[in-house]
Parts: structure tokens; C-alpha cells; sequence
């Protein structure tokens, strides 16, 4: 009886040692923030569609690029009606640069959805409804707009606890997933969800960054495991599953009396509703009436995240209209800038010569 009254007592001590450390780690992080947080536009304003729409942009997108785009879709879309209305062509457009194109089309089809609804959604259950909401963005609009207790998970925040509580568990595994988002909750302080997750994905991205973090000056430094135990580096474990594949493009771009032809490209592919000039696969050979393509650059690299592209550019300026598929339409070559193109089109078209 006594051996497991004082199994009882470690256990009750070590739950103190770990809620004493968790309370220290949260409120060194919230008074930190105070201090260091970023002035961000979307943060001055309790809008749910502005800081939704700040999420998307920048899921995949560095804040300084990202701040840019939401500033010109605020101006253009300034409400969730505004941006349902518009067409996913127009949005496409406004999208262009920022690559990981589906995000376009999830933001526009979820703007759709909450119109719908008549009002947007204030729980993280109908959060997660939307199309293009996952966990951590239905937790970063939950708690920032509505204030609900849900801690928010991204690369920042597995960066921030793995190496402050030392933890080599892979976070790209089913356990930790599980094992990270159960802390990042265990840590959360509700009635502070909002600034404590704005302070967490701070830290990250500021004082805790994937290359050379500022340990120095860290805040932390006397608690955190990974700096005492010189593994800073090492953490966060992340399992190398990806296997980049390589894939040859060769595009012709046609002129013909100040016209050129273009095409949506099609689903279930890379760039899904963007246009392309004519790739060469879906093209008739030139005939002898026509002079030949003449090479413009070739062997041009293009990093997707899947994906390394190695694209080969033409331009042909036959005599007569070239037959093509039904799927291209001629347009005047000065209306191009008016569709939405990948950013590897857009490299190709500035070398082109006028």
C-alpha cells in the first residue's frame, strides 16, 4: 500500500513539474509577443473574412510577399459577397504569382459557400466545412476572429515546441501529429487563443527560425531542451518521403497578324484553370508552307513542390492560321496580360522578342 501511495505522489509532482513548465513556456511566449509581435494589417480588425483571407494567402507564401496580395484583394474584394460575385477567371487573375493555384480556387468556392450560409461560419466545426480549410486554418480563424479555444499547428509551432521540449518524434507521422497537436492544446490558455496562437507562429517565423535561430537573445534559452542539449539543428525530425520527379514541357507560342492561340488547362493536372501557349504534344507539325518554330530559351528550370520542370520555348510566326484542337482560342497577343498564366508562362513570355 505504501509502494503505490508513493507511485501516487511522483506522479501528482511530476504533473506539477510539467503544468509549472507549460505555465512558464505560455506566459514567457504571451509577454514576448506583447513586446515583438508583428504589426500585420489583418491583425488591426476583427473581420473574419480579412483574417480567413490572410490565412489562405499565406498557407505556402512568406508574410512579405502575402501581405501585397491581400492588400489588392481587400481593394478589389473588400467583403465575402464582393469576392463570391466575382468570376474564378478574375480571381485567377489577382492570384497570379503566388503559385499553388487550388488555394484560388478553394478561396473562391468557399466565399461561395458563406455567402450562402448568410453568414460566416463561428464554430470550428463549420470553419472546417469551407473548402480549403483544414485544422490549422479553421484553428488560426476560430480563435483570431471568434475567439475559440482551438490551438493552431503549423511548421512555426512543430518548430517551436519540438525544440523547447526536445521532442524527436517526426512530425509528417500519424503519431506526431497526434502527439503535437495534443501539446499545442495542453499549452493553448483560453481566454488568450488568439494572442497566444499569434504569438506561437511570431516566435516561429522571427525568433525561432528554421536557420539560425536567435538563441542568444531567446527568452526561452534557460528552458529550452534542444539549445542546453546542442541539438537546435537537429529538430524538428521530419521523414524524407518526397521524391521529386522531373518533367520536360515544350511550349510554342503561335503569332500570327497580332494574334496567338491559348488554352485553359484542363483538371487533375498542374495549373489546373490557368492558360498556356501551345504545348507541343497537342500541336500539328509546322508544315513546309510555314517557317519553322525558332528556339527562344531552352532547358528553362521551374521548381514546383512535386514537381522539377524542364520546359523548352518556341516561338512560330506561320504565314497562314495554323489548325489547332478545339480546346485553344485565339485571342489578340495584347489582351494576354488579362488571363491568368503560371509563373513559368509568364518567365517564357518576357523573353519573347516584340
Amino acid at each position: 500500500m505504501q509502494t503505490f501511495q508513493k507511485k501516487i505522489l511522483l506522479l501528482s509532482n511530476d504533473l506539477r513539474i510539467m503544468q509549472k513548465e507549460y505555465s512558464y513556456f505560455t506566459t514567457t511566449l504571451l509577454r514576448w509577443f506583447e513586446q515583438n509581435g508583428r504589426d500585420l494589417p489583418w491583425r488591426r480588425t476583427a473581420d473574419p473574412y480579412a483574417i480567413w483571407l490572410s490565412e489562405i494567402i499565406l498557407q505556402q507564401t512568406q508574410v512579405k510577399q502575402g501581405w501585397d496580395y491581400w492588400e489588392r484583394f481587400m481593394k478589389q474584394w473588400p467583403t465575402v459577397e464582393a469576392l463570391a460575385a466575382a468570376s474564378e477567371d478574375e480571381v485567377l487573375r489577382m492570384w497570379q504569382g503566388l503559385g499553388y493555384y487550388s488555394r484560388a480556387r478553394n478561396l473562391h468556392h468557399a466565399a461561395r459557400q458563406i455567402t450562402a450560409l448568410g453568414a460566416f461560419p463561428n464554430t470550428i466545426e463549420g470553419l472546417r466545412q469551407l473548402k480549403g480549410v483544414g485544422d490549422y486554418t479553421a484553428a488560426a480563424i476560430g480563435s483570431i476572429a471568434f475567439g475559440l479555444p482551438a490551438a493552431v499547428v503549423d511548421g512555426n509551432v512543430y518548430r517551436v515546441l519540438a525544440r523547447h521540449f526536445g521532442i524527436h518524434t517526426p512530425i509528417n507521422t500519424t503519431e506526431g501529429k497526434h502527439e503535437f497537436a495534443a501539446l499545442a492544446q495542453e499549452l493553448l490558455p483560453p481566454p488568450q487563443a488568439s494572442a497566444y496562437n499569434q504569438a506561437i507562429m511570431d516566435f516561429g517565423a522571427t525568433q525561432c527560425t528554421p536557420h539560425r535561430p536567435v538563441c542568444e537573445c531567446c527568452p526561452l534559452q534557460a528552458s529550452c531542451v534542444a539549445l542546453q542539449e546542442q541539438f537546435v539543428d537537429q529538430l524538428p525530425v521530419k521523414l524524407k518521403t518526397l521524391k521529386v520527379q522531373t518533367r520536360h514541357l515544350t511550349y510554342i507560342y503561335v503569332r500570327h497578324k497580332g494574334q496567338t492561340a491559348i488554352r485553359r488547362r484542363p483538371a487533375g493536372d498542374i495549373w489546373q484553370g490557368l492558360w498556356e501557349p501551345l504545348l507541343v504534344d497537342d500541336s500539328q507539325e509546322p508544315t513546309a508552307k510555314n517557317p519553322q518554330p525558332i528556339l527562344i530559351r531552352r532547358g528553362v528550370k521551374h521548381q514546383l513542390t512535386h514537381r522539377r520542370l524542364l520546359c523548352d520555348f518556341y516561338l512560330w510566326e506561320p504565314v497562314e492560321r495554323p489548325t489547332l484542337p478545339d480546346n485553344y482560342i485565339w485571342i489578340p497577343e495584347a489582351d494576354i496580360d488579362q488571363y491568368a498564366l503560371p509563373r513559368l508562362v509568364e518567365l517564357l513570355l518576357e523573353a519573347l522578342p516584340r
